[in-house]
C-alpha cells in the first residue's frame, strides 16, 4: 500500500473522530488522575492536621490544662460573636429570693464577655439546681442579647439537730443552710438525732392533725431511726410506736383534753403498747404519791381498831 493511500485512509472522517474521541478520553483520564492526586494530597494534609490536633488534645488531657483551653478557645468564640452584636446584654432573673443574683450569675457562668451563641444553657441549668437553695432551675436565651434565668428555691421545712449542729432542710430532707437568727426559721419544728431529716414530714404532718399537742412539743427526737420521741416544752418525754403514729397521737390528745395529761407532774409517757398507757411520775411526784399511800394505809388501820 503506497503512502498517499495510507494518508488517504487516515484522512477519513470516522477515523479521525476515532483519534480524538481517545485524544479526549485520555486527557480526561488525564486530568481525572492529577484530581486524585490532590484529593490524595489534600487527604494527607487532613490526616496529619488531626494528628497533630490529637496529639495536642492528649497532651492537654495528661498536662491537666484541657479547661484552661477551652476557656481560651470559648473566649475567642465570645469575642467573635460580641463584635457582630451578640453580647449578653441583659439578663432577667426571677424567683431567688435567698440566692443573690451575684450567686446565681456566678454559677450559671455569665460573664460580662459571655456572648448568646456560645452560652450553655443547658449547662447553667444543671449547675444552678445544684445549689442547696434551688429545687429547679429554667435558662432561656433569647437573641440576640438577652438571657432569662427563672428559679424556683426550696422552702424551709424543719430544723434538723445533730451532733450539736443545727441545719435547715427542705421537706425532702435536703439540707438547705445552717440555721442562723432569720425570723423565717425561728418557729420552723425540730427534729433531732440519725436520720431525722429523712423521715421529719411524717412527725410533722402528724403532729398538724393534733395542734394541741403539736403546740407544747419542743422537739422530735429519732431514736435508733425507727421511732420518735417527743420533748415536750415542760420536760416530759412522749415515746410513740413505730407503728401507728397518729392512732397513738389522737389518744395522746384526748388524754390531755380530759385529764391534763401532758400537765402532771411526770416524765414519761409511754404510748408504744397500743392497749396500755404507761406513766412514769417524777421523783418528787413519787415521793408525794408513796406518802399519800402510808397516809392512807395509816387511816385505815386506825379506822379498823
Amino acid at each position: 500500500m503506497s503512502r498517499p493511500a495510507a494518508r488517504a485512509r487516515s484522512a477519513r472522517p470516522g477515523r479521525t473522530r476515532f483519534v480524538d474521541r481517545a485524544i479526549i478520553g485520555g486527557r480526561r483520564f488525564f486530568v481525572g488522575l492529577s484530581a486524585s492526586r490532590v484529593v490524595n494530597r489534600g487527604a494527607g494534609i487532613w490526616l496529619v492536621a488531626l494528628l497533630f490536633a490529637a496529639t495536642g488534645i492528649y497532651g492537654l488531657e495528661r498536662g491537666g490544662h484541657m479547661p484552661a483551653a477551652i476557656e481560651t478557645a470559648r473566649d475567642v468564640a465570645d469575642t467573635g460573636a460580641n463584635l457582630v452584636g451578640f453580647r449578653i446584654a441583659n439578663v432577667n432573673l426571677n424567683g431567688q429570693s435567698h440566692v443573690s443574683p451575684g450567686e446565681i450569675l456566678a454559677t450559671a457562668g455569665v460573664k460580662p464577655t459571655s456572648s448568646l451563641p456560645f452560652f450553655d444553657a443547658e449547662g447553667a441549668r444543671q449547675r444552678l439546681e445544684q445549689l442547696a437553695w434551688i429545687k429547679r432551675a429554667t435558662v432561656q436565651k433569647l437573641y440576640p442579647d438577652r438571657l432569662d434565668i427563672q428559679v424556683v428555691e426550696r422552702e424551709g421545712f424543719a430544723l434538723w439537730q445533730k451532733d450539736g449542729k443545727i441545719n435547715v432542710i427542705a421537706r425532702d430532707g435536703t439540707i438547705i443552710a445552717p440555721y442562723s437568727d432569720d425570723p423565717r426559721y425561728i418557729r420552723l419544728p425540730i427534729v433531732v438525732g440519725e436520720g431525722a431529716q429523712s423521715h421529719a414530714v411524717e412527725i410533722v404532718d402528724a403532729l398538724s392533725l393534733v395542734p394541741g399537742v403539736r403546740d407544747q412539743v419542743r422537739a422530735a427526737i429519732r431514736v435508733a431511726d425507727r421511732r420518735w420521741t417527743l420533748k415536750m416544752g415542760n420536760g416530759i418525754d412522749v415515746r410513740l410506736p413505730e407503728r401507728g403514729l397518729d392512732d397513738a397521737l389522737q389518744q395522746l390528745a384526748v388524754l390531755d383534753r380530759d385529764k391534763q395529761l401532758l400537765s402532771r407532774d411526770v416524765t414519761i409517757i409511754d404510748l408504744r403498747l397500743p392497749d396500755r398507757v404507761t406513766v412514769r411520775l417524777s421523783d418528787a411526784a413519787y415521793e408525794a404519791r408513796q406518802a399519800d399511800l402510808k397516809a392512807q394505809a395509816k387511816a385505815r388501820k386506825g379506822s379498823s381498831t
